[in-house]
């Protein structure tokens, strides 16, 4: 998930909120004549207020099943006319969720109802108690789905083994070892989804935290003159870009050493509030004879609230530089509090990088 202000919108557990709730009890007691939305209705809502989405989501799928007359098997016959009557790609998770809490001991069946309820909300989350379980017997159907005709199965095959998805359970087997994914990367890499293709770079990023070596001995393979593939890539290796990792800027085509002057770098305003915009800019000029690729980003060391920096890399652009030519650069944020990262007032250093190497700095002053 990519940081989220809070702005006053509502939050995302209110996805589950009591109308909610009570449009699920009814279009499940319209496909089930044994369904009893009243049993629903107080399971799924129980100290409803106090729960996180993901909670909120788990127990809907627990209330599901307090209210379904049938064993497992019958109850997905239930849920499988329910699914395109929900209406919300989230909300149909839930009905994943019931696979996860209640199929593990009916594998086939799990892994048919995980293929058809991915289609409507992502199954992503339900597939890894299976992963945990027997990670060989469920990789290998997940191989299968690396071939459906469907995009939301083909990207199951890939989001669903991530071994760090946000959100969800780790994969400890995957994190240790990702080779046994192997296959299914293969047969995603020039995937013509962009749906499929985000999964697979975000899977070779999570990766690259690990075992960086691995995922770049397998790019350098891989056909990077076919532009889906070359899209994963870029994408897959953005965290070792912004650590200047030179393998990794070498198959993006920015391997070499910046030949440039950075003319002019300013931050303004040098001085700012909470809730302010900040903007960078700067002028970069070459001093090559021959035209060269520059990933270009900039850096904020943050204060953290016992004095010391924190270094967060944030893309600017990529640039083919033309022989002795100049490029402006700009960029604006707004600096505010975000769940993922609270501000503390002082002196913020920025960094400008090119190519992995900080060639000017500059800064604010943050007031609280």
């Amino acid at each position: 998930m990519q940081e989220q202000a809070d702005t006053g919108a509502p939050a995302l557990k209110e996805i589950f909120d009591r109308p909610r709730l009570a449009h699920i009890a009814r279009e499940a007691a319209a496909v089930s004549a044994g369904f009893d939305a009243d049993v629903f209705l107080t399971r799924a809502s129980e100290n409803l207020d106090a729960l996180g989405i993901m909670q909120r989501m788990r127990q809907v799928a627990m209330g599901l099943h307090a209210a379904l007359p049938g064993d497992f098997a019958e109850n997905i016959n239930v849920l499988e006319a329910l699914a395109p009557r929900l209406g919300h790609d989230f909300v149909a998770i839930s009905l994943a969720e019931y696979v996860a809490l209640y199929g593990l001991d009916d594998f086939d069946i799990s892994m048919k109802a995980l293929n058809f309820f991915t289609r409507f909300g992502s199954a992503e989350f339900a597939v890894r108690p299976f992963l945990l379980r027997d990670l060989n017997r469920t990789l290998a159907v997940m191989e299968g789905w690396a071939e459906d005709k469907n995009e939301h199965v083909r990207r199951l095959a890939s989001e669903g083994c991530r071994p760090r998805l946000p959100w969800a359970a780790r994969i400890p087997a995957l994190i240790k070892d990702p080779s046994p994914v192997a296959p299914i990367l293969e047969r995603l890499k020039s995937d013509p989804s962009l749906y499929v293709r985000k999964s697979v770079a975000n899977h070779l990023n999570d990766i690259g935290k690990d075992h960086a070596d691995w995922m770049l001995e397998r790019l350098e393979r891989w056909p990077l003159d076919d532009p889906r593939t070359a899209w994963i890539a870029k994408h897959a290796l953005r965290s070792l870009i912004k650590k200047g990792d030179s393998r990794a800027l070498a198959l993006v085509g920015a391997g070499g050493k910046p030949l440039v002057r950075v003319e002019t770098m300013a931050v303004a305003p040098p001085e700012i509030r909470l809730g302010g915009r900040l903007s960078v800019t700067a002028k970069v000029v070459s001093t090559s004879d021959e035209s060269q690729r520059l990933v270009v980003d900039y850096a904020v060391h943050y204060v953290k609230k016992n004095g010391a920096a924190n270094r967060k890399v944030f893309k600017l652009r990529v640039v083919d530089l033309a022989p002795k030519s100049t490029c402006d650069l700009s960029i604006s944020q707004t600096v505010k509090d975000f769940t993922t990262r609270k501000h503390f007032a002082g002196h913020h250093r920025v960094d400008l990088l090119v190519n992995g190497e900080t060639l000017a700095q500059s800064g604010f002053n943050l007031l609280i």
